[in-house]
């Protein structure tokens, strides 16, 4: 089995950051926020920022994993009538603007409604890497983890401080690309310091698969991305790089990148092993 088709392409780009003695940045914004195409130049600016994995938003009505920056963003995409298929295009157009790779992150339902078999497939055709999804788990999951190694797409479950070894164990088999250690209970959202859980459930994480472990919930600055990246794989950021979209447009985008992606280069990366 080659690296691509056991890690998955997110896990790829992962592992190629850390092998360079680095975290790697995973991106998020979601798609038609503030407009379609604003969209898609926030996302341009993540990837000339330096992200390593771009993480994409799929606008869902009833998002009870976000916090309120989140929240807002998408109620403006749908509210000007993003679909699912502009998602796709989304993808499809930043796959072509560069080989950094795109997961979706998006809860099941609109997946569900669209056809999990034919969503994979019009996926994997734009371009796509894999699927980030929050509200789906593995032992629910078997039409979904098909579909996904039908098309060889990454499959990024969620694991929290409150999961059990066993449940660590089950949720980490069955992904490819990253797995996601959730670092604080509750929704999304920027935070003064991430949680003194995070280190702890990374730990738990890597003592069950040789998958690569992002953190996410929290990080809104390059110390903070620097301090996860000591133990993790990789840092992920979402509500920060929102609110900088809102705020200043692109250029802002652009600049808290920077000085993320600053932040995962710097040493030690010691502590985080395989």
């Amino acid at each position: 089995m080659s690296e691509l088709v056991a890690l998955g392409k997110a896990g790829v780009a992962v592992r190629k950051a850390n092998d360079a003695g680095r975290g790697a940045l995973v991106g998020y914004l979601p798609a038609g926020y503030p407009t379609y195409d604003g969209a898609l130049d926030g996302l341009k600016a993540l990837v000339d920022g330096g992200a390593d994995v771009l993480e994409l938003g799929l606008p869902y009505s009833d998002p009870v994993m976000d916090g309120v920056t989140i929240q807002r963003a998408t109620e403006i995409a749908l509210a000007a009538g993003l679909r699912t298929r502009d998602v796709l295009s989304t993808v499809e157009k930043i796959a072509a603007y560069s080989d950094v790779p795109v997961l979706v992150m998006t809860y099941w339902n609109p997946i569900e409604r669209y056809g999990v078999d034919r969503f994979a497939a019009d996926f994997a055709s734009a371009g796509g890497a894999g699927l980030i999804t929050p509200d789906l788990i593995p032992d629910e999951g078997a039409e979904w983890i098909a579909a996904a190694d039908k098309h060889e797409l990454d499959k990024v479950f969620l694991v929290s401080p409150s999961s059990t070894d066993e449940r660590i164990a089950m949720t980490t088999a069955a992904c490819r690309g990253f797995v996601y250690a959730t670092a604080v209970m509750g929704v999304t959202g920027a935070r003064d310091k991430p949680s003194e859980l995070a280190a702890p459930l990374v730990a738990r994480v890597k003592a069950a698969t040789e998958v690569p472990v992002g953190v996410g919930l929290g990080i809104s600055n390059g110390d903070q991305a620097a301090g996860v990246a000591a133990f993790a794989d990789a840092a992920i950021v979402g509500a920060a790089l929102v609110k900088a979209l809102g705020d200043g447009g692109p250029a802002a985008v652009r600049a808290l990148t920077e000085d993320l992606a600053a932040g995962v280069r710097r040493e030690p990366r010691a502590a985080a092993g395989r």
